[in-house]
């Protein structure tokens, strides 16, 4: 979403490069930039307004560190800035420590209340071990009931059966009740939402709000629509009273505006983003990590909170043995590419690491790499057990039936073998230099200390030949 807004802000700052001091001369080019491209990330003017003379009043009266390049010294400045515009720090939800803590969530039809009630009631099991109940209280659109149920039902949560026949106030306090009876800590509440912002819709959730004591009020916001959804929330709040906001299609390819404007107009915290379809994708907003991604600082917390999400402790342990003892399987291969999976695309993980963004606009579309990805995936999906737990078994004959149970030709089975080979060789290298075994094998310079090569396929790692000639390709004619 902030891509190009992170594009603009680089350019912005090559104005301080070079410059012995930050002064008012040499930050009055970059701070126009800055305005600049702010107003075309669809950002309130008026924030736009106080964040430019914040920055300036703030960069001309900071002394410029001693071995700190005035050019980063003011990128520090704006991270600060930035973060305080959204919000500062980090903003959980108030739940309660005994008894059904309700949460109403709110919002326009179309922003995604449904499917973040489904996401919230997962996050909140598997964060917070939480016992959570859904209850659909949306009685203009009975698709919704039926929507929320088959998420409640795919993740695992119990839902109320509610009567939509009945007020939203008499269904909300009859699921309440199921949920206390039932021992639940949350109760999450869908409402109904429209096209636009209406009488009846608001009186409605102002009876519903009234009915509940002490309740999280969430408003989902489709932060595609810009401005119009900071528009939205300011006047859902003046109606019935948020407590936080939730920022929905943030994986999109929208401005990024509503992010950064949406706090200031309101004054009500953004406390979570959606980021994806499926119900996993929700995380809890944090300023400073989204402030660091957007001037490319990366943001290496989420990344390692990600990692931690996704590794399997006794896959990892097991990958571990296997290469202390000089080995390394597709099984392996796979486990870890299942791992880069669950953290999410090659693009949203070079975003978190410091320096990478502007790396990654360098290198354009990642998408032929993810999807060599699945093609590797396809071809091993083709192989039996025993052939992913040794390449080197793969001869001629195995390999024409792979290519023919792939979809794929020879010869891409023979560039996956020759890349896989090469990894192997990699990761085997690196724990043989753990250990104290001396440089990893490079292709074409020898095999590793204690590595097993295939009879049939001396040179599958580009080591030594039968001829004691190594780095040619490891596959020729008489494989086939």
């Amino acid at each position: 979403m902030f891509d190009n807004l992170s594009e603009k802000f680089s350019d912005a700052f090559r104005n301080l490069r070079g410059k012995g001091k930050i002064s008012e001369d040499n930050i009055e080019e970059t701070l126009k930039s800055v305005k600049t491209a702010l107003l075309e990330a669809d950002v309130n003017f008026k924030v736009v307004k106080e964040f430019v003379e914040k920055v300036k009043t703030e960069a001309l009266g900071e002394k410029v560190l001693r071995g700190v390049e005035p050019g980063q010294q003011f990128v520090k400045i704006m991270h600060d800035e930035l973060a305080r515009l959204m919000g500062g720090e980090q903003e959980g939800l108030d739940l309660k420590k005994s008894g059904v803590s309700p949460i109403l969530i709110v919002g326009l039809n179309g922003a995604g209340k449904t499917t973040f009630a489904g996401k919230l009631a997962l996050y909140l099991r598997t964060k917070n071990k939480k016992e959570v109940y859904l209850i659909p209280a949306d009685n203009f659109r009975p698709a919704a009931k039926d929507q929320l149920i088959t998420h409640a039902k795919n993740i695992g949560i119990d839902y109320f059966d509610s009567d939509l026949s009945q007020s939203p106030v008499e269904i909300v306090r009859n699921g309440l009740a199921k949920a206390k009876e039932l021992g639940k800590s949350v109760a999450i509440i869908d409402t109904a939402g429209r096209l636009q912002v209406d009488e009846e819709l608001m009186s409605q959730l102002v009876d519903v709000r009234k009915s509940l004591e002490n309740p999280e009020v969430l408003i989902v916001a489709d932060a595609m629509t810009g401005q119009e959804a900071v528009n939205v929330a300011k006047v859902f709040h003046e109606r019935v009273g948020l407590t936080g906001i939730v920022l929905s299609k943030m994986d999109s390819d929208a401005r990024g505006g509503a992010a950064l404007s949406i706090r200031y107009v309101t004054g009500v915290p953004i406390k979570f983003i959606s980021t994806g379809e499926k119900m996993k994708d929700l995380d809890p907003f944090h300023p400073d990590r989204l402030a660091k991604r957007i001037l490319d600082m990366g943001d290496v917390l989420s990344l390692v909170e990600k990692a931690e999400e996704a590794i399997n402790k006794d896959d990892a342990e097991g990958i571990m043995k296997n290469l202390e003892k000089g080995r390394f399987t597709i099984n392996d291969f796979v486990k870890q590419m299942e791992t880069i999976n669950r953290l999410g695309s090659f693009g949203s993980i070079m975003k978190m690491i410091p320096g990478m963004g502007g790396m990654l606009r360098q290198m354009g579309d990642l998408s032929p790499a993810e999807n060599e990805m699945k093609k590797m995936k396809v071809i091993i999906n083709s192989m039996t057990k025993k052939e992913r737990d040794d390449v080197d078994m793969i001869d001629a004959s195995r390999r024409k039936r792979i290519a023919a149970g792939s979809g794929k030709t020879v010869q891409d089975i023979n560039e996956f073998i020759e890349r896989f080979g090469q990894m192997r060789q990699m990761m085997v290298g690196m724990m043989s230099m753990m250990k104290g075994g001396g440089l990893p094998n490079i292709p074409g310079m020898g095999p590793v200390k204690g590595f097993r090569q295939s009879p049939q396929n001396p040179q599958l790692l580009g080591g030594q030949s039968k001829k004691g000639k190594g780095g040619k390709s490891p596959f020729g004619k008489k494989y086939f």
